[in-house]
Order: structure tokens, then C-alpha cells, then sequence
């Protein structure tokens, strides 16, 4: 067992750069940290490899979902291993935030290190403070990475679909605010139930319902647009590279019916004649849209990230650990 004591008198004669309370909490998790440093090398660097067989291909053949296909047959394997990093911030949660202040509690280590003469403000803010620094730092840079492998094609994988999930919440800032959300979560979940294992598997019911959460979230984070056609022909076509969310059928008094609206008729076009229907309309969100929705959805986790953390520390100062 690493006392602060021990932890001061190792420093001091290492003289490394971290010290004190951080050097403290590196070294009680530095398990965790070091394979989250070695994921994100590996990560990083795999990206980086194949970022440049995709801009080959795209060069060749140009970011046209034309040759989605032949894509695909190239570079899904590729895609495929990356989308996995989707499940980093629930097991950063789970492994990493969980057990934080947990395992402390559970081994009592929490009593010792804050009855020698360290103030409870200083020491949660080393506790928590160091875990949410790496994970912001290394899931920035996995982001970064994926983000440079994905944006040249972004036409071409996944069939384009940027709002399905996983390329919504695996680029830009979003993976780093649920990393933070979930790590949080952990550490919270952890401080209240004071014992590791209870505090995993409810930190994994967490991000479930996190998961599903965002899930419904995502197509509201933004005003979808919307093209209006007559109802004699085709439904409008959308631009190159917009998601299609709904379509609907819509009368000359301004109501909206579902697109399925008279196609188990008998005659199709006298069921819509009849019902007064003179429209067909199209909603769908532009690529342009992504970053705007991705930044939305962002600030939602970072402030219920900062209120997570807000009462770990009152908890922490007021009540007995």
C-alpha cells in the first residue's frame, strides 16, 4: 500500500515531474493510463497508415458514392476495426472511473491519505483531475487520427450515413465529451457505492442508457431541411451527402400525412385526390449540419460533465470518505 507519505519521499528523490497527490494517483492507476497511452499510439498510428491508402483512392476515383462498392470491398475491414473505439468511453467509465475512488474506499487508502494534512479540495482535484486530463488528451488525439482517416471518403464509407451512430460519435469533439461524461459518471458512481465491482456493472448500466439516450438526442440536435415536390411525381431528391429523416405527404391545407398514406389502395391516385393530398416532401440534414449538431450534442456532456464533477467534489468535502 502507497502512502502519501511514501509517495512524497519517492518523488523527492526521482525528482520526475510529477509529485505529491499526482504522482500518488499515477501510480495507483498507472496500469490504466498505460494501456490507454499504448491504445492511443496504436490507434493513432493505424489511422495515420491507412489515411494515406484512402486519399490514394479518392484521388483515383474521387469522394463519389458512385464507387461506394468498390470501396468498401478496399477499405470496410479497415472501417470496421476503428468502429469498435465507439465502446472506449463506456470502458473508460467502466475500468478506469469506477474503481477511482472505489477501490480507496474499499481499501480504506482514502482515510490515511486525507489525515495527513492534505486538504480534501487538494486531493480530489489530483484524484479526478490527472484521470480526465489523460482521457481528454488521448481521446483527442484517437479522434483527430480517425476524423484525418475518415473526412477524404466521407461519401464513400459507410454509404455515407454520418448520422447512424457510429461515425456521428466516434469523430470530432464527440467522443471526447462522452469519454469525460462516462469517466465521470464512473468516478461518481464509484464514490456513492464504495465498492469497485458493484460500481462497474453500474457504471455499465449507465452508459447503456447513455448510449440510448444519445441515441434519441442525435436527430434533434439540429432543424432538418426540407423539399417540397408535387405529389405526381417521385419524392424531391436530396443534395450529395444529406441524410434523409422523414418524408411525408402533405395536403393543400397545410396537414401532414405518413409517406404510406393510401398505398394499400385500390387506385393510389384517387385515395390521394381524396384526401386532399397535393404534396411530397423530403426532410433531411446537410452534411454541413454535422459539425453544428456534433458541437450541440458536445455541450450537452460537457455540462453534465462540469455538474458531475461539481458534486463529486461537495460530496467529497462535506461528507465522511
Amino acid at each position: 500500500m502507497t502512502t502519501l507519505t511514501e509517495a512524497r519521499t519517492a518523488t523527492a528523490r526521482s525528482g520526475g515531474p510529477l509529485h505529491g497527490l499526482t504522482w500518488l494517483v499515477w501510480r495507483r492507476n498507472r496500469t490504466a493510463f498505460l494501456l490507454l497511452a499504448a491504445l492511443t499510439v496504436m490507434v493513432c498510428g493505424y489511422c495515420l497508415y491507412h489515411r494515406a491508402g484512402v486519399l490514394d483512392f479518392v484521388a483515383q476515383y474521387g469522394n463519389d458514392d458512385r464507387y461506394t462498392e468498390k470501396f468498401d470491398q478496399l477499405y470496410k475491414p479497415v472501417f470496421d476495426n476503428v468502429y469498435a473505439l465507439s465502446y472506449l468511453p463506456a470502458l473508460l467509465g467502466i475500468f478506469l472511473g469506477a474503481p477511482l475512488i472505489a477501490g480507496e474506499q474499499e481499501h480504506g487508502t482514502v482515510r490515511l491519505a486525507t489525515t495527513q494534512s492534505v486538504p480534501r479540495t487538494r486531493w480530489i482535484a489530483a484524484t479526478v483531475g490527472l484521470p480526465l486530463l489523460a482521457v481528454l488528451v488521448c481521446t483527442t488525439l484517437i479522434s483527430l487520427a480517425f476524423t484525418a482517416m475518415w473526412s477524404p471518403a466521407s461519401r464513400l464509407v459507410n454509404y455515407g450515413d454520418w448520422l447512424g451512430g457510429t461515425i456521428f460519435d466516434i469523430t470530432g469533439p464527440v467522443p471526447v465529451a462522452m469519454a469525460l461524461f462516462l469517466t465521470s459518471c464512473g468516478i461518481a458512481v464509484g464514490m456513492l457505492v464504495r465498492r469497485a465491482v458493484p460500481a462497474m456493472l453500474l457504471t455499465l448500466v449507465a452508459a447503456t442508457g447513455t448510449s440510448f439516450v444519445f441515441e434519441w438526442i442525435r436527430p434533434r440536435l439540429a432543424t432538418p431541411h426540407s423539399l417540397t415536390g408535387p405529389v405526381s411525381r417521385d419524392f424531391p431528391a436530396i443534395p450529395d451527402g444529406a441524410i434523409n429523416f422523414d418524408q411525408w405527404l402533405g395536403t393543400a391545407d397545410g396537414r401532414l400525412l405518413g409517406w404510406g398514406t393510401c398505398v394499400d389502395a385500390k387506385n393510389e391516385a384517387a385515395c390521394q385526390s381524396d384526401m386532399g393530398i397535393v404534396h411530397k416532401i423530403v426532410e433531411y440534414f446537410s452534411f454541413d449540419q454535422m459539425a453544428v449538431m456534433q458541437w450541440r450534442g458536445t455541450g450537452v456532456l460537457l455540462v453534465l460533465t462540469v455538474l458531475i464533477v461539481a458534486f463529486i467534489v461537495q460530496w467529497t468535502r462535506r461528507r465522511p470518505l
